[in-house]
């Protein structure tokens, strides 16, 4: 399940698209709903949920607070378990709990110390405790809030002994991250935007795994967006801007040996 070229698209293994809705937003969160429902980070401020008829049911746009003269952007959301769905306002700075009728029934303050529409959030998730766990691109770190919205974890990333370079593609290189995820154990795993690598860090900020951007053979990894860990301990990488000669999603194993790539650039962009 991924966007890029104007499209929303599930491709099966045979790596035929299956389905398919037009998006013409760089989506920047997206997930396929128990219900058979695409979750879609549709528009700048936007959040859709859409059937398999490709049929809206769903929808929510981020609007300015009474404080903000800004603009707001949206680059999380997450459908939760009491049928409310998450959404992250960057320009706001604020995650909302919305309910089915588009009304805001929570609302949870971020810290955000380089303030910035595009930039104060990428991916983000509600976890089983109830925490949120946030990646803050302009600011170059993850935090974890409870529901009143204290920090109670923070992880901030370095630039791995390389300088900071501009650009999209292999050659940028900064500390914008993009993605976290809490696994079981407690550690937390981290796409590292333009940082290049995933790095899988413990509660005392110990890099305790991590693959970096050249050590798969015949990989590159640039804009490193999405990870996905499996039941089985795979991870699941998202590649974005390495070229077209490069795949978009890895899974790589915890010895980081390469068990499956995906690379379909007319499909993806």
């Amino acid at each position: 399940l991924a966007q890029d070229r104007g499209r929303v698209a599930i491709v099966g293994a045979d790596g035929k698209v299956e389905w398919e809705v037009e998006c013409k937003y760089n989506a920047h969160d997206l997930h396929l709903l128990p219900n058979g429902n695409v979750l879609i980070n549709s528009g700048p401020a936007t959040v859709t949920e859409v059937n398999p008829k490709k049929e809206v049911v769903w929808k929510y746009e981020a609007k300015p607070t009474a404080g903000n003269k800004g603009r707001v952007e949206v680059h999380a959301c997450q459908r939760l378990q009491d049928g409310n769905t998450m959404v992250v306002e960057t320009g706001n700075k604020r995650i909302v709990e919305v309910d089915k009728d588009g009304k805001v029934v929570k609302e949870v303050p971020l810290t955000v110390n380089k303030p910035d529409p595009h930039r104060d959030t990428r991916n983000a998730r509600k976890l089983d405790t109830g925490n949120y766990l946030v990646a803050h691109e302009g600011d170059g770190c993850v935090r974890e809030y409870d529901g009143s919205g204290k920090v109670v974890w923070e992880y901030k990333l370095d630039l791995n002994n390389r300088p900071r370079s501009g650009g999209h593609g292999p050659e940028g290189h900064g500390t914008e991250v993009y993605s976290a995820v809490r696994l079981k154990n407690g550690n937390t795993l981290i796409g590292g935007g333009n940082n290049n690598r995933v790095i899988e860090v413990d509660k005392d900020g110990k890099i305790v795994w991590s693959v970096d951007q050249k050590e798969l053979p015949g990989i590159t990894l640039a804009w490193v967006t999405t990870v996905q860990a499996l039941p089985n301990g795979n991870v699941i990488i998202g590649n974005c801007h390495a070229g077209p000669d490069q795949p978009q999603l890895i899974e790589v194993t915890r010895d980081k040996k390469v068990v499956w790539t995906f690379k379909d650039h007319k499909t993806f962009g």
